[in-house]
């Protein structure tokens, strides 16, 4: 059958509904998953987008055509069904786009936790599958969808992740973004001594507020607004699918996802002394120094969860932080959560006694950091020969698109996944050389 090849992606399969991903290709891919992953019982959850129950229907009927039963955990966020995933030993597919527009919608697999399947591993196997469309009759013995609620057993899991009674009172924003992290923040947080001030916590798949992806300015505006407003300590974001996590300090200020992860790697390497950090390639040096200066080993790593989480139980890794919002827990899983970091950030707050702000300003003093910025291309691998050559008298890596390294700036410029753009990500040792090398690369890009 003729399908989009671009939706099977390096981390999952993403797409618009139903111009690239309908009912039928959704039947295809669940059969071809039971094949590729050899399943027995799948587990299956969706998030709040509005095609979210028709692909179920499909997904599903397509595990049980072969003979495969279903675990259907409902709505939910992508943590809660690593975490369902991991306590019944079963492989998984999560139905989500994450952060892109309503329109879109797709597939999150994991072949056992914490191995998801990707385009290295699985994902362009299912592809295969369903051009080929030789599927046959069903089993003689089709499989059952039978619901499970493991909402309970994730919230007490992820509170035995912090010291609950070490906890002070705190005030914290959350805006969930109609998202799926209002669900879940609601279900932990009552058990926490905090004040929480909810911003659209009602799941919504047509995201009446502000789009679901809190790295753009625009749709955390807000938050950071309302963090001054009402005197909070801090103020937490999620994703559509709530596995990626934000912040803005007590001044309204957003805080970067390489100074969250140096700050988180402390706290952990102060209870795991010599422990093994893994940061992406993007990050600032502000996370390979304090991870060193905390005594602890950094490792870094090409970008991407299912890389990631693999590295991670390979090096047995106590945390693992990408600049874009995921982090990953060793003690859950290996997988990325969003509520975790937040309950992680409280407990630094209450075992330092100090602001957010007071934690994060050494690193903005030291640390100038162009933060992701995206700009459209046509031809991405000509733009990349292109920097290639113009810094050609760097140290060059391409362990995920360009990294470039001198010895007062670097950068890293990757394509992306899912979009037709370039990222780039770029730091330097002082605010004016920042601007200037962020301006330089981006004119050659723009060129």
């Amino acid at each position: 059958m003729k399908v989009d090849p671009s939706i099977f992606k390096a981390y999952d399969i993403r797409g618009i509904v139903p111009e690239q991903l309908d009912e039928e290709i959704a039947y295809k891919i669940g059969r071809a998953f039971v094949r590729v992953v050899n399943a027995q019982q799948v587990v299956v959850g969706r998030d709040m987008r509005v095609s979210g129950p028709m692909l179920f229907d499909a997904l599903a009927r397509g595990i049980t055509d072969e003979g495969a039963h279903v675990l259907d955990i409902g709505l939910s966020a992508t943590d809660i069904y690593y975490y369902a995933c991991a306590t019944t030993a079963s492989p998984g597919v999560m139905i989500t786009a994450s952060h892109n527009p309503k329109e879109y919608n797709g597939f999150k697999m994991v072949r056992e936790m914490p191995y998801l399947l990707s385009g290295d591993a699985g994902i362009q196997d299912i592809r295969r599958l369903v051009e080929a469309d030789e599927f046959g009759a069903p089993a003689k013995t089709r499989g059952q969808i039978r619901t499970m609620d493991v909402r309970e057993g994730f919230v007490a899991k992820v509170l035995s992740l912090i010291d609950v009674e070490a906890l002070r009172p705190l005030k914290v924003v959350i805006d969930a973004g109609n998202g799926m992290g209002g669900v879940m923040a609601e279900a932990v947080y009552q058990h926490l001594p905090v004040e929480l001030v909810r911003l659209y916590f009602e799941p919504d798949g047509t995201f009446p507020n502000h789009g679901g992806d809190p790295l753009l300015p625009e749709n955390r505006r807000e938050l950071e607004k309302r963090v001054v407003a009402e005197g909070a300590h801090c103020g937490f974001a999620f994703d559509g699918d709530a596995d990626r996590f934000f912040s803005v300090d007590d001044r309204g200020k957003f805080v970067p996802g390489d100074f969250m992860t140096a700050l988180l790697a402390r706290e952990f390497l102060a209870d795991h002394p010599g422990a093994k950090i893994i940061y992406d390639l993007r990050a600032s040096h502000a996370v390979p120094n304090m991870v060193r200066e905390a005594g602890g080993v950094p490792l870094m790593n090409r970008v991407g969860h299912a890389f990631i989480k693999k590295r991670m139980k390979d090096e047995d890794a106590i945390f693992a932080g990408e600049v874009t919002g995921h982090y990953y827990f060793r003690d859950f899983f290996y997988a990325d959560s969003g509520i975790i970091p937040s309950l992680k950030v409280m407990e630094m707050l209450s075992r330092h006694q100090c602001k957010l702000s007071a934690l994060l300003e050494p690193l903005e003093a030291k640390y100038f950091i162009s933060g992701e910025i995206n700009v459209p291309v046509e031809n991405a691998a000509a733009k990349l020969q292109r920097l290639k050559e113009r810094y050609a008298d760097a140290t060059l890596l391409e362990m995920d698109g360009l990294s470039v390294e001198y010895p007062d700036w670097h950068f890293n410029v990757r394509p992306s996944n899912t979009e037709p753009l370039l990222r780039l990500n770029l730091e330097a040792r002082t605010p004016e050389m920042m601007a200037k090398k962020r301006d330089e690369v981006l004119e050659i890009i723009k060129g």
